[in-house]
Order: structure tokens, then C-alpha cells, then sequence
């Protein structure tokens, strides 16, 4: 048992640190930044939207875009990456039959070497948009359904807060009981790796974003060279928050209200390519990281129930203490984030059984990295690594 008591003991001692020391990242209260009024001018937006074969999800989403209350000048571009399914052409009959933006819908044809199929459609957007001249770019998927308010909210909080750039995270859909048990989990890690209000602070090197909603300002995508410095990056969001912070630029991430993913994820074959495909560039393709990151995962997530019921088989106080203990944190832990997903507290003791898939999520991802399969997403594989993290 005495290997067992150590490492148990060792858990508790990480939860310990990530309860205090890791941002309050537990904490589900970041919400928009609080502004002070409105601003004096409207500055003019132009929404940029990268779509490839969305017609599944497009009627939820582009009408809430072309209705956005928003008082300054605003217009939106649907960037149709080569769509097999009819995506640009369903753009055009929504808004004719909604109105309300002006839509312009265009496609840049296949990426090049070395771009992301995302970031070419990205980037052939923000060119169309530079016409129109706008202060702000809004980026968002075209699985993201706005409130009628979003649009004024963003810009609101980045204009009398004095952000360079206002991110995010929309609530992704749980309904599906793989859904239930999965995502709220996978924004509990992410809010774990990158501390919202670590993001946030002057000086801090944390950064992050949440790529489908990042509200950014023209000028500072400009001067950070976006997407161009960040071309071949899986993770784009992430890339693009560091990019930003690397110029030194303001940015803001939190929990959405009002701005949600309309994609579903169904079953857990789904969730697993959703997590698989991005797992190891997360890792910059290295096998030490994966590793210390499958390591990390069975000692802090694992060891606790593990240690718990092995202590109370053995007789070894200490163990089921420790065990226990490090359980009932991560427990408690991951109570905030259920609630903001409006799910039953009694899922929060399976963390480690979805820890556990998440391991092998990693693992996979990995696997087919090596088998020359990479980041495949609708019919694009890339294989070569995610260079802006690994210059980050």
C-alpha cells in the first residue's frame, strides 16, 4: 500500500494546488467584462464566418447574425470553403427570406500549402471585409446561434473596457446523455489549462480564446498578422490569443450568455473526433508531453477513486483519507461548471470516468497523428505540426 499512500497523498496535494493556485479557474462567474453605459459611437463591425458543409446548421445560426440589434454599422461575410452540400447557396436563400445584415457570400477556393482550410476562409474574409473599412472584426462559426443583443453586448465591453480583443466560450449543446457526461467537462479542462482570469490580467502570459465567438479590433489584426502568422495552426484560437498578447494586446475570455453552439454531438464516436483530432497538436506533436500529459491525467483524476476504494480494502486510513479528500475537490470543483450547463450535480463524481475517456481521446489522437492520419476534419487531414504553438 505504501505506493499507493504516496501517490494518493500526491493527488490531494495537486488538488490542493489547483483549488488556490490555478486562477479560481473553477469559478463560473466571467462573464461579458461590466461596462459603464454604452459607447459614445457605434464603431462599424464586419462578421466574418468560415463555413464548409453547414447547411445542417445554418438556419439556426446565420439568421441569428442577420438579426443583431446592433446601432452602429455591421454587415456579415460567409466565406463558403468549398462546400459540397449546398452552404453558400442556402446563405443567400436565408438572408433574402430573413433580411436584416447585409450578407456578402464568397469562397477562396482550396488553401494553399501550409494553410488550415479555417484560416484560408479566415483570411479570404477579413480581405473582403478591409473594403468596408471596419474598427472591429467579429469572427464566430457558423454553428454559433447570437442573441439579438450579442453583436451590442461585444462591442460594448470592448470599447469602454479597452480590450484589443473580447472572446467567448458559447455554450455547447447537452442533450444527448454522451453530452451530458462530456462536454461540460471538456470546459472545465480548458478553463483549467488556461485560467480565465489569468487571461485577462496586464502582464500575465496566459492566453487563450474561444474561437467561435472572438470579437478582435481591425487594426490589431492587422498588426499581429492574422490569420497569415498563425496559418497553420490547428488550435487557431489559442494561436490567435497568443499572437494578440504577443503584440500587447488586451484580451478578455469568459463564459457566454447568449451565444450558442447548434452543432450536435450525439453520440460519443462524435465527441471522441471532436477532442481526437486536436488532442496531440495541443501537445505540439511531442511524445514527452504526451506522456507527462497521460501521467498527469491518471494521478489527478484517477488515483482518487482508486486510492479510496483501496484503502478501504486494506485497511489503510490514510489512503482512503487522501483518496477521499482529492475526490470530494474534484467533485466540488466541477459543481460551478454543471450548473452553468444546467446539469444535475450527481454527474459531478464521474469526473474521473470522463477523465479516464479523455485519456484515451489524447492517446488516440497520437495514434492517428503517427499513422499519417493528423487533424482530420470534413474531408482535410493535417499532418504537419501546429506551428504557431510551437513557436508560442
Amino acid at each position: 500500500m505504501n505506493a499507493v499512500v504516496w501517490t494518493a497523498v500526491g493527488s490531494l496535494a495537486a488538488w490542493l494546488w489547483l483549488l488556490l493556485g490555478q486562477g479560481f479557474f473553477w469559478r463560473t462567474d466571467m462573464r461579458l467584462p461590466p461596462h459603464h453605459g454604452e459607447p459614445d459611437d457605434w464603431p462599424s463591425v464586419c462578421v466574418v464566418v468560415p463555413a464548409r458543409d453547414e447547411a445542417a446548421v445554418l438556419p439556426e445560426s446565420l439568421p441569428s447574425l442577420l438579426a443583431q440589434d446592433y446601432p452602429g454599422r455591421a454587415e456579415v461575410f460567409l466565406v463558403d470553403d468549398g462546400s459540397s452540400d449546398g452552404t453558400g447557396d442556402l446563405a443567400r436563400e436565408l438572408a433574402a427570406r430573413h433580411g436584416g445584415l447585409p450578407l456578402t457570400v464568397g469562397s477562396p477556393g482550396e488553401p494553399p500549402e501550409g494553410w488550415t482550410g479555417k484560416l484560408w476562409a479566415v483570411r479570404h474574409g477579413i480581405g473582403l471585409a478591409r473594403a468596408r473599412a471596419p474598427e472591429y472584426l467579429l469572427l464566430t462559426d457558423a454553428d454559433i446561434a447570437h442573441a439579438p443583443d450579442s453583436l451590442r453586448k461585444l462591442v460594448a465591453a470592448a470599447r469602454t473596457g479597452g480590450f484589443d480583443m473580447v472572446s467567448q466560450m458559447a455554450r455547447l449543446r447537452v442533450e444527448s446523455v454522451w453530452e451530458r457526461l462530456v462536454v461540460p467537462a471538456f470546459v472545465y479542462f480548458f478553463a483549467q489549462l488556461y485560467p480565465f482570469r489569468r487571461i485577462a490580467m496586464w502582464g500575465s502570459r496566459t492566453a487563450a480564446a474561444a474561437g467561435g465567438c472572438v470579437l478582435l479590433r481591425a487594426d490589431t489584426a492587422e498588426r499581429a498578422r492574422i490569420p497569415d502568422a498563425i496559418r497553420h495552426a490547428v488550435i487557431d484560437d489559442v494561436a490567435l490569443a497568443r499572437a494578440v498578447k504577443g503584440i500587447g494586446g488586451h484580451i478578455w475570455l469568459g463564459l457566454a450568455e447568449g451565444v450558442d453552439s447548434v452543432r450536435p454531438y450525439p453520440r460519443l464516436h462524435d465527441l471522441w473526433r471532436m477532442v481526437s483530432r486536436s488532442a496531440y497538436a495541443q501537445l505540439r506533436h511531442s511524445p514527452m508531453l504526451l506522456a507527462g500529459t497521460v501521467i498527469g491525467l491518471a494521478v489527478v483524476y484517477l488515483v482518487p477513486p482508486v486510492a479510496l476504494f483501496a484503502g478501504l480494502a486494506r485497511g489503510s486510513v490514510v489512503a482512503a483519507s487522501a483518496g477521499g479528500l482529492a475526490w470530494a475537490l474534484m467533485t466540488a470543483t466541477y459543481v460551478p461548471m454543471l450548473r452553468y450547463y444546467r446539469q444535475p450535480g450527481w454527474l459531478a463524481p464521474l469526473l474521473p470516468f470522463t477523465a479516464f475517456l479523455y485519456l484515451l481521446m489524447t492517446v488516440d489522437s497520437a495514434v492517428q497523428h503517427y499513422r499519417g492520419r493528423g487533424a482530420a476534419w470534413k474531408g482535410r487531414t493535417y499532418t504537419r505540426p501546429d506551428a504557431a504553438l510551437d513557436e508560442g
